[in-house]
């Protein structure tokens, strides 16, 4: 019994101690960023009633390769399209006045989902070094999928 006990716990310091995550911030957190230290921001937009989202979030961004790629090369930035957080972006602020809190499903869109005419979720959005966006990838991606598309 000692030994199983010892090898369960082994087994589970081994994977959390290889637990891969990327350190999501918000947008205005890596605008600000960008400007001390230029670097391109991936930012995913998701939705909480969204499954190809959760998948990301369950297989794509937990993959090492996905990680560290997105780690080294970009700030990222996690963003719910009908969130409440409040974002300033080209100094225009966007917010959600229809957001309902505690709402089941999906909740009013945010102004700056909006404002980046998304053709679905997830979406994930590649602002260059200066902040402009230039590329959308849309839709579920696998690790092996992705990382073609945001090579930089």
């Amino acid at each position: 019994m000692k030994k199983i006990v010892l090898v369960l716990v082994a087994i589970f310091s081994f994977s959390v101690a290889n637990a891969q995550e990327i350190k999501w911030l918000t947008l205005n957190e890596a605008l600000t960023l960008q400007k001390k230290s230029p670097k391109p921001i991936f930012m995913d937009v998701y939705t909480d009633w969204c499954g190809p989202c959760k998948m990301l979030d369950a297989k794509t961004f937990k993959e090492k390769s996905v990680v560290d790629f997105v780690s080294k090369n970009y700030y990222a930035v996690k963003f719910n399209a009908e969130g409440n957080s409040e974002v300033t972006y080209l100094k225009k602020k966007y917010t959600n006045p229809t957001f309902k809190e505690g709402q089941k499903g999906r909740n009013g869109t945010h102004q700056f989902t909006e404002f980046l005419n998304l053709q679905g979720y997830p979406t994930m959005i590649i602002f260059d070094k200066k902040g402009a966006i230039s590329k959308s990838v849309v839709g579920y991606r696998t690790p092996e999928q992705l990382l073609p598309e945001i090579k930089i």
